[in-house]
This record gives structure tokens, sequence and C-alpha cells, in this order.
């Protein structure tokens, strides 16, 4: 009970817990965002999440030690590819902090299922696992707008996020490293502009169950992926997961 009650305390505190996110970044993240990280818009973040802790009303999605996985797993200097989705699952033990996928065992989220229909289609590669960590291995920065989502309410924190996903972007773009941006339904789109010269954008319908007809299935985006990484004399990305 002790020990609980030590836990809690740490989680609690707004400084603490901004200190434990910042922890969780890879080194060259954390160089490149540190105006943003040192400054009110994420100290207020940081307090909405310390306080929905402690008040334990609004539970929210993924763990605390997973808002910035997919920064840790993808380092600034390896990213070749950012696909944007818009914000983590918000169903229990589903968000893993990775865009679109979850290490939740047995469950394949509907929009994950038709990113592996498009893919075997254009490539024919067969996934079966859910966990996309491998991709971020590989250099794909699997980014969503929003990090954090409050259970059983999609887009909730989708304000609080916005001036951090922009800045991440920004970050991205102003990089010299050519890279490839893939924005899939309006809400990515909408990014676009935030994406200059050299990077290449490609864009179709989201992979979603109410979007995939309407210009996703069919779009080839992985095989248009692995052409661009080519032009940029990159190494293909390798989609199977093993």
């Amino acid at each position: 009970m002790i020990m609980k009650e030590v836990i809690m305390e740490e989680m609690i505190n707004k400084e603490k817990l901004k200190n434990r996110l910042i922890s969780t970044l890879s080194d060259d993240w954390r160089d490149a965002l540190k105006s943003y990280l040192d400054g009110e818009e994420f100290d207020n973040i940081c307090n909405i999440l310390s306080m929905r802790i402690l008040d334990d009303k609004e539970i929210f999605y993924p763990k605390l030690d997973n808002i910035f996985r997919a920064f840790k797993l993808t380092p600034l200097s390896d990213v070749k590819v950012v696909i944007l989705g818009q914000d983590p699952y918000h169903t229990p033990n589903t968000a893993d902090g990775l865009a679109f996928s979850t290490s939740r065992e047995a469950y394949m989220p509907p929009s994950l299922r038709n990113i592996f229909k498009e893919l075997d289609d254009d490539l024919n590669i067969k996934n079966n696992s859910t966990d996309l960590s491998p991709w971020a291995r590989e250099g794909i920065l699997l980014l969503n707008a929003s990090l954090t989502v409050i259970e059983g309410k999609a887009n909730s924190d989708e304000a609080m996020w916005k001036g951090f996903s922009d800045k991440v972007i920004d970050v991205l773009n102003k990089d010299t490293r050519p890279k490839v941006f893939v924005l899939w339904g309006n809400f990515a789109q909408k990014k676009a502009g935030l994406v200059s010269e050299p990077h290449i954008i490609i864009k179709s319908a989201h992979p979603s169950p109410l979007s995939a007809n309407r210009g996703f299935f069919g779009s080839h985006v992985f095989s248009k992926i692995n052409e661009a990484l080519r032009y940029f004399n990159y190494d293909e990305i390798d989609f199977k997961l093993r």
C-alpha cells in the first residue's frame, strides 16, 4: 500500500510527470522539441494529465509511458516516413502509443484491417500481428496528431495536442533529410500546408470503414512509399511484420 501511494504521489505531481514524459523521448527529439517542452503549453498538458490521474474520473489512453513511444522507437535521425493518424484508440487496453497500432492480442481494429488489406493487394504482403513497432524501427514515425484520448470519447484531446503535433511536423519539415509524409483522410491532409519540398506528400482517403472504399483501397500507398524512398536513395521499408 505504501509503495502504491508513493507511485501515485509521483505521478500526480505535474513537474515529476513532465520529467517522466520527457525522459521517454529519444535524445534528438528531446533536443529538437526543447523550446516546446519548456513552454507554457506543454506545462498545461502535463497539468491536465496530472489532474486526471488525481481525480481518477477521466481515464485516458495510452499509458503514461507510451504517450511518447513513437518518438522513442523512431528517433528524429531515423525518420524516413511519417504516417499521420488522428488520435489513439479510446477503448481499454488498445492504444499502444503508435498510430493505427495495438499490442492487444486477438483484436484487429477496423482501420488496421483495411490497411493490411491494401498492403496485401499492393505488395502481396499478409500481416496478422497488430503491433506496428517493427515499422517504427524501420523508420516510420507513426504519429497521432493527438497523443492522448479520454476513454470512450474520440477526438477528446485534439485541441490540447494541436500545438505539439504542429511543432513536430515543423521540426520534421525543417530537417534537411527528405521524408515521405503519408496523409490519410481530410484531417491529416489539413497538415499538408506545414510540409514543403524536398519532402514528398502521399494523400488518399482514410482507411476507416467509412471511407476506405472512397480512395484508400487501390491507392497503392505502400509501393508509392517505397518508390519515393528509392528516389531519395534510402532503403525501402520492409512492411512484413515478423
